[in-house]
């Protein structure tokens, strides 16, 4: 039996034996004001018991389960960060009510019997909102007096504070491959987390029907055992899981924000969300587009011609990290190696274009 259906038994009880209770008044109002043939009481008790029954199995979810449940998913979205510090604020909008209660009691009914209370709502409220919004300077501020007085005592321990960093891996990056040698690297420091649903979505893609999707699970699967064989990158695979959430990214971001960690990942919906739910966003294909070489309008650079552009008389060529090359007038070097001129250089959501004409 469901809990909304106890609540709804429970409700008709209650609601039917405040019916019952209301019955005889109700029926005695309704005589004088429809001026009706009197009844017996039984009969007002029994209607009137009936009435509220039926209103009470109707609306006992609606205002004892379902705000509950509501309640509980808008706290399990909250960081444990969020939470503490909206706990700190509201406490400290009380302690301000505190001191200002006796002398507003002074003023004398019916302001000295108002003020404390609306005061203590109000600066209750105010202390809230102001310490969840201002979190990030607070926890900064907090952070550097501890590091200040850590330099009074003596040395910080480094290898806490890198283990302190965790970042979730997403599915994508795992798929990717390219994290393994990032993470060798060392630019990724702290501990990697994989959730056990990630695991599970790319058990599901390894099992898939599609022979693509197949091995690109099954080289998720391969990046995966490798990183963990490696003993110079911390990876874990963690139970931790949200509840009332069921699809991947949304746990993604959900979990990321709990553990106020950012999420490693090249899928760009995946990076949208969390941008936008103000969750950080380390994206491989924005590292990769950073780290690559740049070229200058006026620079000479030696490019194999591949193959046609758009535009009339364009060829295309790459350089050695896939960067895109258009060659004005290159259109009669395709299969030739020729030095050419850099005239613009173009920056897109996709990456970087790089435009040039023959020397």
């Amino acid at each position: 039996m469901s809990i909304e259906l106890i609540s709804r038994i429970i409700g008709l009880i209650v609601f039917g034996s405040v019916g019952t209770f209301f019955g005889h008044n109700l029926g005695i109002m309704l005589q004088r004001s429809l001026s009706i043939e009197p009844l017996p009481i039984i009969v007002y008790r029994i209607g009137s018991a009936v009435i509220f029954a039926i209103l009470g199995f109707i609306i006992t979810p609606w205002i004892t389960v379902k705000p509950i449940k509501s309640l509980r998913k808008n706290l399990s979205n909250l960081s444990a960060q969020t939470l503490i510090f909206g706990i700190i604020g509201l406490v400290v909008g009380l302690v301000l009510t505190l001191l200002l209660a006796y002398p507003m009691s002074l003023l004398g009914p019916p302001f000295g019997n108002i003020l404390p209370v609306i005061s203590a709502v109000v600066l209750g409220y105010l202390g809230l909102i102001t310490f969840v919004a201002r979190q990030k300077e607070l926890r900064t501020f907090f952070r550097i007096g501890s590091r200040s007085r850590a330099s009074d005592g003596g040395s910080i321990d480094s290898t806490s504070t890198v283990d302190s960093c965790r970042i979730l891996v997403d599915t994508s990056t795992i798929i990717d491959g390219r994290i393994y040698d990032i993470a060798r690297t060392g630019f990724l420091p702290g501990q990697l987390l994989v959730p056990r649903f990630v695991l599970n979505e790319l058990q599901y893609v390894s099992d898939s029907a599609d022979n693509l999707r197949r091995q690109r699970g099954r080289r998720g699967m391969e990046v995966l055992s490798e990183l963990q064989k490696d003993p110079n990158i911390p990876i874990t695979i963690t139970d931790i899981d949200v509840e009332g959430v069921r699809e991947v990214d949304d746990r993604l971001v959900v979990l990321a924000r709990q553990l106020n960690c950012p999420i490693l990942t090249n899928d760009y919906n995946l990076n949208r969300i969390a941008e936008l739910q103000g969750v950080s966003v380390l994206n491989i294909n924005e590292l990769a587009n950073a780290v690559k070489a740049i070229l200058l309008p006026g620079e000479s650079v030696e490019m194999a011609i591949i193959q046609d552009g758009k535009e009339y008389g364009q060829g295309v060529g790459y350089m050695e990290d896939g960067t895109m090359v258009v060659v004005e007038d290159g259109h009669d070097f395709i299969g030739k190696t020729i030095r050419v001129t850099v005239t613009k250089v173009l920056q897109t959501a996709a990456g970087r274009m790089i435009f040039a004409k023959p020397d």
